[in-house]
């Protein structure tokens, strides 16, 4: 594939630094984190005290480990700008992603946020191989979604020629692909295996395009898939992580000469590996779930942030920041379809939400080639029993517009009679019922 391994001209100094270095700068900035969060955010303050903390109280890193955690709840209870540690005129843009009601996660950056993010996606890009020069066909989503944008200005950063296509429009990503003659994409690797695709119908050879490196993600996806679009795309897949409450893309990506899991940009972000049920933090090596701190965030720090991935630390190699192992589950309940967080909740409040269902519903999860579908199953109170199927009609599309609306993935909906949908018999009702391939 391409040879573009990283040359050390091309590092930011403290990829390379010692990890005495490393920890001296986490502390510092760990210190002011937690300051600035006592500071300026009620609900920092408040927990904090709680807990019995103060930020003094950090006389090393592992003293991190006695302060509150924070999770989407905490996010949503302070809906919309409560989380923020800056006045909201010093906010210069807001994201948002979906939570587990109506309301979204909202998280802010400041000027000098956005620059770091920035500066770390550039940093993510070159960890790939891209170059200054190259040009980046961005085919992440753009808007309040934090993968488009993300990508975009820290391709701007690296010295790339940007492609701003964003998602859908299948048929003209392979045109302006065509034409253009982009080296890097970025994109989801199941929307990438939809593009290969796409060059199949269109009588092209997806390997013999201009694009060199793939940059991938918004998804859990697996080596099997990594092998299957570099064979078929002829180029080289790396893996970028990130979420919305933390950054956004740039938190973590892996190093092209290696491939071998995202490296977390630790100057910027102190990982954490937890035992989910108790929340005693383990030692590196050992899987559990991943909380991330903030360390050089402005207008919304975040603290020892449950991301409810499971995964475990690596042991630095390309650089000399630890790596982050394949994500190998959740310990909630969310899904991901399509690049979108999704739980199970949200679609129950809409149906809820409609006066002639029952609270009953399932969801229903498949993969039709390679894209996710899913088909919400929900049933009419029992005094609307033998519905005409234009009513129902009605009520589906209903369903179907509120939940592309308020989560944001595409569905199809079924309305059945009352108890129309099987019972479970053992107490626990069984809302998901997830086909896809592992």
């Amino acid at each position: 594939m391409n040879d573009r391994v990283s040359p050390a001209s091309v590092f930011d100094p403290i990829e390379t630094a010692s990890r005495d270095e490393i920890e001296a700068l986490q502390l510092q900035r760990l210190r002011w984190s937690l300051q600035h969060a006592y500071d300026n955010v009620p609900h920092y303050r408040q927990a904090f005290d709680a807990k019995g903390v103060h930020p003094s109280d950090l006389k090393s890193l592992k003293d991190l480990a006695r302060f509150p955690f924070t999770t989407k709840k905490e996010l949503r209870d302070n809906y919309p700008f409560g989380m923020f540690a800056v006045p909201r005129n010093q906010v210069a843009r807001v994201h948002a992603s979906s939570g587990t009601t109506g309301k979204p996660t909202v998280v802010g950056y400041t000027l000098k946020d956005i620059n770091t993010w920035a500066d770390l996606v550039a940093r993510s890009i070159r960890a790939a191989g891209g170059r200054q020069g190259d040009m980046v066909h961005v085919a992440y989503g753009y808007g309040l979604f934090t993968g488009g944008l993300g990508a975009h200005y820290g391709a701007e950063r690296a010295g790339c020629t940007v492609v701003p296509m964003s998602g859908g429009q299948t048929e003209k990503q392979v045109q302006l692909i065509t034409d253009f003659k982009p080296d890097i994409i970025m994109v989801t690797p199941s929307y990438m295996q939809v593009l290969v695709e796409e060059f199949q119908r269109q009588g092209l050879d997806a390997a013999a395009s201009s694009i060199k490196i793939g940059i991938f993600g918004a998804e859990p996806w697996t080596e099997a898939m990594r092998k299957d679009i570099e064979h078929k795309a002829g180029l080289d897949a790396v893996d970028i992580y990130g979420l919305s409450e933390v950054m956004g893309p740039g938190v973590a990506s892996e190093c092209v000469e290696t491939k071998d899991g995202p490296v977390i940009w630790e100057d910027h972000f102190y990982p954490e590996i937890i035992n989910p049920d108790t929340g005693e933090v383990v030692a590196d090596g050992e899987e559990g779930e991943l909380v991330f701190t903030s360390l050089s965030k402005e207008a919304m720090p975040i603290i020892r942030y449950r991301t409810r991935d499971l995964t475990r630390l690596l042991p630095p190699t390309a650089r000399s920041f630890r790596r982050m192992g394949k994500i190998v589950g959740r310990s909630d309940d969310m899904m991901i379809i399509r690049g979108v967080n999704v739980f199970p909740t949200q679609v129950e409040e809409i149906v809820l939400a409609h006066q002639k269902l029952t609270g009953v519903y399932q969801l229903h999860i498949s993969r039709e080639g390679l894209l996710d579908t899913v088909e919400v199953h929900c049933e009419l109170v029992p005094a609307l029993r033998g519905m005409a199927d234009g009513e129902r009609s009605e009520i589906a599309q209903w369903v179907q517009h509120r939940v592309k609306t308020l989560v944001g993935i595409s569905t199809v909906v079924r309305v059945f009679d009352p108890d129309g949908i099987e019972r479970t018999q053992t107490g626990k009702a069984r809302r998901v019922f997830d086909k896809r391939p592992r």
